[in-house]
């Protein structure tokens, strides 16, 4: 397992409360989901809009990639979801 995440991009769903992310394990895209409740937990003062949810992921973001790799590593699949539990 060789997670990294080069892909800075993200981006925020209003309909599922969530931000996606990606990382890659050489070729493979793997595609990762942060749901808003790990992200209040993070960041209780943070808003449930577009941008403020969007500030703070990025605010968090090594902690939420260090939580991810580690997801990751227990099973290799195409796609997570981080929940408040994960942190």
């Amino acid at each position: 397992m060789n997670l990294q995440f080069p892909n800075r991009s993200r981006s925020y769903s209003e309909t599922h409360h969530r931000i996606q992310f990606w990382g890659h394990d050489q070729s493979l895209e793997v595609s990762f989901f942060l749901e808003a409740d790990a992200l209040a937990r993070m960041q209780p003062d943070a808003l449930h809009d577009e941008a403020s949810a969007l500030r703070a992921f990025d605010a968090n973001r090594a902690r939420i990639e260090t939580a991810a790799a580690r997801i990751y590593s227990r099973h290799a699949h195409a796609s997570y979801t981080l929940t408040a539990r994960d942190f």
